[in-house]
């Protein structure tokens, strides 16, 4: 675009950041409306202004199933000021299944989150008003937003039950493919998708494009409408370039001479390829999902000493700069995600899968701005921070 060629690619990306945090600035008041729901502050002032995320969990009567999930809202929190959090430089390994050693970390109360406490107690104090009422009413907009509800409703649930999500429960069920599909004039998935591709690949491929020499094959899994696969193809002519992904995508799929459209499904099977690129695919899905993915990726390319490898484009939290509107893009993002039950993971969670996958290793290549890109194969994982790479 003409209207772009002035700007360097570190100057549109920050400038992309800059848009996507003015964006998802929404879920801080949606994770403050949580933690007011859930009477966090209350818990952790009655647990001596102090606390681990179990014992919040206990205190404030949270199902334990909702963990996971409540450290992504408290990770918020801190990052925005209403509580602090203290991560001990050496903990033992945690006893208890699917936690982790910053389950141990202490959360404790800030001045802004003392102004959450209700009046419970019988002092003079008690029969004023808690300050914490004037902010329920600054975020009543918030809290009757249908992704608001939704939340709310999520950490309210007793037990997991598969296949629900928070965005099912505040859209009456249906699921985000499922609007993507039936209700793209309200709900534009696909464009938006294809409209992020569109920005993204030419600087993916002029700051990163060595990823991608050598390679005679490759095939974008839930590549959508085949901008990315296209991009590639013209940038490397002799590559055979290949979309997969669900029939109704494909099915509108724009005329490409220089892509090939593959209807199927990523979790039964791969086309094979010298290499798989996963562009804001692995972040939708829980862990389990995506080692399924892995798998099939695994399947698909030859071994690394024959040049396979599998690309991906992601997040990486707690990676890259630690300036603030950095860190806050990412853990705002994470809260956009859970909707969905999909996680942006840190480093310890992508490697995580990637073992479980089968993968033996993982290096970090580049980062940009809130992304990674990482490289993967099948003896050894290489990753890369705003777009994720990884080979067979």
């Amino acid at each position: 675009m003409a209207l772009l060629a002035e700007y360097s690619s570190q100057e549109l990306l920050q400038a992309h950041l800059q848009l996507w945090h003015q964006s998802l600035s929404f879920f801080k008041s949606v994770a403050l409306a949580i933690a007011m729901d859930l009477r966090i502050a209350d818990a952790v002032h009655r647990l001596g202004g102090a606390a681990t995320l179990p014992q919040i969990v206990a205190e404030a009567g949270i199902s334990p199933c909702r963990l996971r999930d409540l450290r992504r809202v408290m990770r918020v929190l801190t990052v925005s000021g209403i509580f602090t959090v203290q991560h001990p430089d050496q903990v033992a390994p945690p006893a208890a299944a699917g936690s982790r050693p910053d389950d141990v970390a202490v959360y404790k109360m800030t001045a802004a989150s003392c102004l959450l406490v209700g009046r419970h107690d019988s002092s003079p104090a008690a029969s004023q008003p808690s300050p914490s009422l004037s902010v329920q009413l600054l975020l009543v907009p918030c809290q009757d937003s249908p992704v608001s509800r939704g939340m709310h409703a999520w950490f309210r649930q007793e037990k997991e039950q598969p296949g629900l999500t928070p965005f099912a429960l505040a859209y009456s069920g249906k699921t985000l493919w499922d609007r993507a599909e039936h209700e793209a004039t309200v709900f534009p998935f696909d464009d938006g998708m294809a409209s992020d591709t569109a920005f993204l690949m030419p600087i993916v491929l002029k700051e990163c494009g060595e990823v991608f020499h050598g390679l005679t094959s490759l095939v974008d899994v839930a590549g959508g409408l085949g901008g990315a696969a296209a991009t590639v193809a013209a940038a490397f002519p002799d590559m055979k370039c290949t979309v997969l992904d669900l029939p109704h995508v494909v099915a509108k799929a724009p005329s490409r001479t220089n892509v090939q459209y593959v209807a199927g499904d990523m979790f039964e099977s791969i086309p094979p390829a010298n290499a798989v690129f996963l562009k804001w695919i692995l972040h939708d899905w829980g862990d389990d999902e995506c080692v399924k993915i892995l798998k099939n990726c695994k399947q698909a390319i030859p071994p690394r000493d024959a040049g396979g490898k599998v690309i991906i484009i992601d997040m990486v939290v707690g990676s890259g700069p630690s300036d603030i509107k950095h860190v806050e893009t990412q853990v705002l993002y994470d809260l956009l995600i859970m909707n969905i039950n999909g996680i942006e993971r840190d480093e310890q969670e992508w490697k995580k899968i990637f073992l479980e996958a089968g993968f033996k290793d993982y290096k970090i290549l580049k980062y940009v701005p809130f992304l990674v890109f990482d490289q993967l194969s099948s003896s050894i994982l290489e990753s890369s921070v705003s777009k994720t790479l990884f080979e067979e």
